[in-house]
């Protein structure tokens, strides 16, 4: 069975490439910035180059859906790149195509805060895409750059979806009525985004989820297949938002990065800056396998769980990632 994750942010590692492998992940979609400019960025391009070449056996460099088919029959993880902020691009809508040659095939429109294209779900006013956001929408329509939504307010991730010539896609969050996180989507939220045929992918970061660290296999499941049923079993997929390894600091880079002097603690953190435990049936990338069981075991078929555990990202890869006809 296909294996897809579309959101990780590990301390990358040959253990955790290795994990990859013994999970069966077939491929993964890394974040490579949070609020890095273009030349940082550019040098967490390089970074991953080093890997790639360190460990030809383990990953490789994901750019087309058929490198997914590559990565398959020769035993290692396709893997592509994103940045969960536009920062990047920083404000030169040019970069957006030279990003995508370099292989970005994500970039949300925000993070927590208001950026120059949308506003963030940590703002207390939503004022929805901006007018630079529109153009930037569709210059990433064209060159077949992702739209990801998965930090963004509602209503600029709802005109986002109805702005964007192509689907988009909210890569890691859940939905609001099963677990109230600021950060996880209401109905009408992944309604928009599913009838345009976007992707949702489900977290399995602990705040996400109903009840944190203490999430269930079962309650996760059953709001996997409840979603399946609301929204359609084509438009649902991983994003586990796994940050395998990575020291507490990182956390302060995450919600801090360099626009406030203060610590933020974030979202369900409780005055604790530091990453939650993970819940004990998804504790690292070798637990891909726990998810198909805990779907087979309240009724979901073979084939609705091949979609969700990596067919629907494949078929959305497939459609996304090249260039598109100008809007």
């Amino acid at each position: 069975m296909m294996r897809v994750d579309a959101l990780q942010y590990a301390n990358w590692s040959e253990k955790i490439f290795r994990e990859m492998r013994a999970g069966g992940l077939n491929a993964v979609h890394v974040t490579i910035a949070y609020h890095e400019g273009f030349r940082e960025t550019v040098l967490n391009f390089e970074r991953w180059n080093t890997w790639f070449e360190r460990f030809p056996d383990l990953i490789m460099k994901g750019l087309t859906a058929s490198d997914i088919d590559r990565a398959r029959a020769s035993g290692r993880t396709a893997v592509f790149f994103g940045f969960q902020n536009p920062s990047p691009m920083e404000d030169d809508i040019g970069l957006v195509e030279i990003l995508h040659t370099l292989g970005a095939r994500f970039m949300q429109l925000t993070y927590n805060n208001q950026s120059l294209l949308a506003a963030g779900c940590y703002e207390a006013e939503d004022s929805g895409v901006t007018r630079m956001g529109r153009q930037v929408i569709k210059e990433m329509n064209r060159v077949g750059l992702v739209v990801d939504m998965s930090h963004s307010a509602d209503r600029s991730t709802i005109e986002a979806a109805e702005i964007s010539e192509r689907p988009i896609a909210i890569t890691h969050a859940n939905p609001h009525a099963w677990a109230p996180a600021l950060r996880n989507k209401r109905d009408d939220v992944i309604r928009a985004v599913t009838e345009k045929g976007g992707m949702i992918g489900f977290s399995l970061y602990p705040h996400h989820l109903r009840d944190k660290s203490d999430c269930t296999l079962e309650s996760f499941c059953a709001m996997v297949a409840e979603t399946a049923d609301k929204y359609g079993v084509d438009h649902i997929g991983i994003g586990s938002d796994l940050c395998q390894d990575q020291p507490d600091s990182v956390v302060e880079w995450m919600r801090v990065g360099r626009w406030t002097k203060e610590i933020d603690y974030g979202e369900g953190s409780a005055g604790n800056p530091g990453f939650p435990p993970q819940p004990p049936w998804f504790r690292d990338n070798r637990d891909f396998g726990n998810i198909e069981r805990g779907l087979s075991a309240i009724g979901f078929g073979a084939e609705n769980i091949a979609k969700f555990m990596g067919g629907n990202w494949y078929r959305f890869f497939e459609t996304s990632f090249g260039p598109g006809e100008a809007t």
